[in-house]
């Protein structure tokens, strides 16, 4: 994975200050890749119950993040129990 360990702590603290300790965030896309250059970071949010203000918390991580690992490219994707899936949600929790 191309992220430092204080990346990964600060991108998995940073998601359960946001949304809660039950929260589970998983990197995907180009970032798992070692022989990869460059790239987004692309997290997999994880809720075991739906939230009302999901939306809102995206963006605030984002926010987070960017202030506390530099300003770069974040995406966050969120899936709740009731989310139907796309394929981005599958690429995403496979890999």
């Amino acid at each position: 994975m191309r992220l430092s360990l204080q990346a990964q702590q600060i991108i998995k603290d940073t998601t359960k200050e946001v949304f809660g300790m039950d929260a589970v965030v998983k990197v995907f896309g180009s970032r798992i890749d070692d022989d990869a250059r460059g790239g987004d970071i692309d997290l997999l949010v994880e809720l075991p119950f739906v939230m009302a203000d999901s939306e809102r918390k995206t963006l605030q991580l984002t926010a987070r993040l960017q202030l506390r690992m530099g300003d770069q490219p974040i995406d966050v994707v969120v899936i709740v129990p009731s989310t139907r899936w796309q394929s981005i949600h599958t690429q995403a929790n496979r890999t």
